[in-house]
């Protein structure tokens, strides 16, 4: 099984992170779940959106990439939101990454990608934090560039329709997306 690194969403590491790692976990991978924010956590989306900007992008992606010290090249990089756009920020600092799980987010691609590279994207379509211009372009760059991609979206749902504790939740295409 693969050794995975979690990224939490704006909001922070929650309960909501927790649960998506033991249910990995379940399926037999080394799941890790840094928390970015030292502990801090937002009750919404505009509240996380406020205390991401008390770290910094910029910040938050070292963070990332530091989490990834001591863990296999070969680590798979996941995150929701925010941490869809971590992952790809350190994805492109991690030549040897097995994988790529992006979950209500995008990034941007690195300068560079390894032809056939495993990666899933999951978002909502339409999605308020992803514009419809990057979740038309993305699949097509995916494929356009080498990626061995898989780009599931999930029509009329919320930004985290699979967070049970957010208001966007949908518990079919939760299920669908797990």
């Amino acid at each position: 099984m693969a050794t995975v690194i979690l990224f939490h969403s704006v909001m922070g590491l929650r309960q909501f992170e927790r649960d998506a790692a033991e249910r990995l976990r379940a399926d037999g991978h080394e799941v890790h779940t840094p928390d970015l924010y030292d502990g801090q956590t937002a009750g919404t989306v505009a509240e996380g959106a406020i205390l991401m900007e008390t770290f910094g992008f910029d910040a938050l992606a070292e963070r990332a990439l530091k989490a990834c010290s001591g863990l296999p090249e070969k680590t798979v990089l996941a995150g929701f939101s925010l941490g869809a756009k971590l992952a790809c920020q350190v994805w492109g600092k991690r030549a040897q990454t097995s994988g790529v799980l992006l979950l209500h987010g995008l990034g941007d691609f690195p300068k560079w990608v390894r032809s056939g590279l495993p990666v899933q994207a999951h978002f909502a379509e339409p999605d308020s934090h992803i514009s419809d211009q990057q979740a038309n372009e993305w699949p097509m760059t995916a494929f356009r560039i080498g990626l061995a991609a898989e780009i599931y979206t999930y029509e009329g749902v919320g930004h985290l329709y699979s967070d049970a504790a957010s208001p966007d939740y949908d518990a079919a295409a939760a299920e669908q997306t797990w």
